[in-house]
């Protein structure tokens, strides 16, 4: 056992080339293959500790798994599962998880599940329980995963900074959000931040991501950390960072400042995948640089004309719907992409994601008309209400506006709009925005005396994280209605919902009657109600 431990623990720490050498040479010496076969022969009579260490070694090193040897020694640690100690449960199970699903190996994962669940309450070390939630995998019965999790919190206040990291992928791993652990190992990685490497805060964003976790406090820690060390950082490394934010729907702002700022200064790092990911960052954060919005566009432009000979339809479609997003519209591109084989061969296709190109190409075609310099407000908008039903998470905010002004007619819901834009509630006022008209009263006619609010409902995933900043599509809509004659109103829907029926009374006749609800200027492309 100390002998193939040691092999291992050499073995691991070559690099992937050296290890197919070293593996080959191992094999085919001739003591190893008498090691191997002296391991079979007493197996049954090592101790606990021996067999599980001699599994792990023999595993890792790469021995194949329908052997005599591997089959035999899962086989005795079934027969000895009980003997077992903690220690080595955590072992055995972090061996299991590198092995295919077979019949002696699912039976032993069944039975270390079995083994585990006892257990638990005698696990004090946070290390092998951490461990054990890795290992154990997602497959394991939820009342499992509750067990692991209360036997972490029991032993949360001895939760060290390495394994607070080790703790996240685990969690990972068991894709099990555990809140109270996840907020205990975010304290950790907050304190620690300058001692975590590149590789794992991208792995702590991503892990996040994967398992719908969102704190804006351990967001902020690593973008201030990555952004008070930006000239420590190479471009690309601080580009993931900004697409792993951007998953999350977080929006570092100076990070994105400094780096808008670095790819102007240097835009040959611009590749076209890299141009493609910085395009989707920037427009679906709804982010312009300070400062920098003319000199930034221009570079992000003339790269994209730089590669319009060998871009894809399906990328250009990509880059020019973002550019569009945010309200710049690159002329060269867009005849590339209208033309009428690259539009063909974009709609024509059968792939999963006709739909939503057919979608980014109207809205494409929308931008190019609404946020063209040579655009006027019109006197008269087309509508039509798509139905006189409203769905269930807009009823309460329904007899509030009934509540407030008195009858239905003073307001339309659900009204469709023309470049497929919708609204949940219009209403429509004098020019001192002073008295709510009736609507039929203002149907008919052009009044350029009318001011009309469009009350927009949205979900909170459609701000950026922890703030009231529209994420891309919610602020190119916004754009779109103040250029058709609307003022915005956007109400985060699950706080409204969460108002007595009397607070959201009032809260709407706020947003209504207040001047400093919505002025009449036309929105910016970052723009923030």
């Amino acid at each position: 056992t100390n002998s193939l431990t040691m092999i291992w623990k050499l073995f691991k720490h070559l690099s992937e080339d050296q290890q197919r050498y070293e593996k080959q040479l191992i094999f085919e010496h001739p003591t190893f293959v008498k090691l191997c076969q002296q391991l079979l022969r007493d197996a049954r009579r090592m101790t606990r500790g021996d067999l599980v260490f001699s599994l792990h070694a023999v595993v890792n090193l790469g021995v194949p798994q329908n052997t005599l040897l591997v089959q035999t020694l899962v086989r005795v640690c079934q027969e000895k599962l009980n003997q077992l100690d903690n220690r080595c449960i955590s072992v055995l199970a972090t061996t299991l998880a590198g092995l295919d699903k077979d019949k002696n190996v699912s039976a032993l994962q069944a039975g270390l599940q079995l083994l585990v669940e006892q257990r638990i309450p005698s696990i004090r070390d946070i290390f092998i329980l951490q461990n054990l939630i890795k290992c154990l995998g997602k497959d394991v019965p939820v009342f499992l995963k509750k067990k692991l999790e209360m036997a972490v919190l029991k032993e949360i206040d001895h939760l060290t900074f390495p394994n607070a990291l080790r703790m996240f992928l685990a969690l990972v791993a068991m894709k099990y959000c555990s809140i109270p652990i996840l907020n205990a190992c975010s304290k950790k990685i907050q304190e620690n931040v300058h001692d975590v490497s590149f590789r794992h805060l991208i792995l702590i964003l991503e892990a996040c991501y994967s398992l719908q976790y969102r704190n804006v406090k351990l967001f902020l820690a690593v973008a201030d950390y990555v952004n008070s060390t930006a000239c420590l950082w190479d471009k690309r490394q601080i580009m993931l960072f900004l697409s792993a934010f951007e998953t999350l729907g977080f929006q570092p702002s100076e990070l994105m400042d400094v780096f808008a700022e670095k790819v102007t200064e240097d835009p040959e790092f611009l590749n076209l995948k890299n141009l493609l990911i910085v395009l989707r960052v920037y427009s679906r954060l709804n982010y312009i640089p300070r400062g920098q919005k003319h000199p930034f566009f221009e570079t992000l432009h003339n790269c994209l004309n730089k590669y319009l000979p060998q871009i894809s339809n399906t990328e250009l479609l990509k880059a020019v719907y973002s550019l569009c997003m945010l309200g710049y519209l690159p002329h060269r591109a867009l005849d590339e992409l209208l033309q009428k084989d690259s539009r063909d061969e974009l709609l024509l296709s059968d792939d999963l994601y006709k739909e939503q190109k057919e979608v980014m190409l109207r809205t494409v075609k929308a931008c190019m008309e609404l946020d063209s310099p040579s655009f006027t407000k019109p006197a008269f908008v087309m509508t039509e209400n798509s139905s006189s039903l409203v769905s269930l998470n807009l009823r309460k905010a329904q007899e509030a506006l009934i509540e407030l002004l008195g009858e239905e007619n003073m307001f339309r819901q659900n009204v469709q709009l023309p470049y497929k834009y919708h609204i949940d509630f219009e209403i429509r006022m004098d020019s001192d925005r002073k008295k709510v008209l009736p609507i039929s009263a203002t149907d008919d006619h052009a009044d350029s005396s009318v001011q009309r609010l469009a009350f927009l409902f949205v979900p909170l995933s459609a701000f950026c994280l922890g703030t009231t900043h529209p994420q891309g599509k919610l602020a190119m809509k916004k754009r779109h209605l103040n250029k058709l004659g609307y003022h915005v109103i956007l109400v985060p829907n699950r706080k409204f919902q969460e108002m007595t029926n009397e607070d959201a009374v009032e809260f709407l006749k706020e947003k209504i009657y207040s001047e400093n609800a919505f002025p009449f200027s036309e929105v910016t492309v970052q723009d923030s109600n």
